[in-house]
């Protein structure tokens, strides 16, 4: 069963492409079938709509990778910063993105 992958971004983000890398790579490592789809945001109102919580947002079967997620409600057209155990990213760790891609 194909798994689907929404990487949400804005236009001139420079970390969406490399999470794009890593959701492929993951996917091949895991053997799971995913369908990668690209969402560009491109209004505060559609940030709105979208529960956007920034550039870029990666959900796998609509939940957001990032634990927690669900409770934010800050919703804008901006970069999307990830507080992992290794500090600030710009990329959500390969560990969410595992976990999202096997549960």
């Amino acid at each position: 069963m194909s798994r689907l992958v929404e990487i949400l971004y804005f236009d001139d983000c420079p970390n969406w492409p490399p999470v794009a890398t890593a959701v492929d790579r993951l996917a091949r490592e895991l053997g799971a079938e995913v369908d990668v789809r690209l969402v560009r945001v491109a209004s505060e109102e559609e940030a709105a709509r979208l529960r956007f919580l920034g550039s870029p947002t990666v959900r796998v079967d609509g939940c957001d990778v990032e634990p927690g997620a669900e409770e934010r409600r800050d919703f804008a057209l901006a970069c999307r910063v990830y507080r992992t155990e290794e500090g600030f990213a710009g990329i959500p760790p390969d560990g969410w993105l595992r976990a999202a891609l096997t549960q």
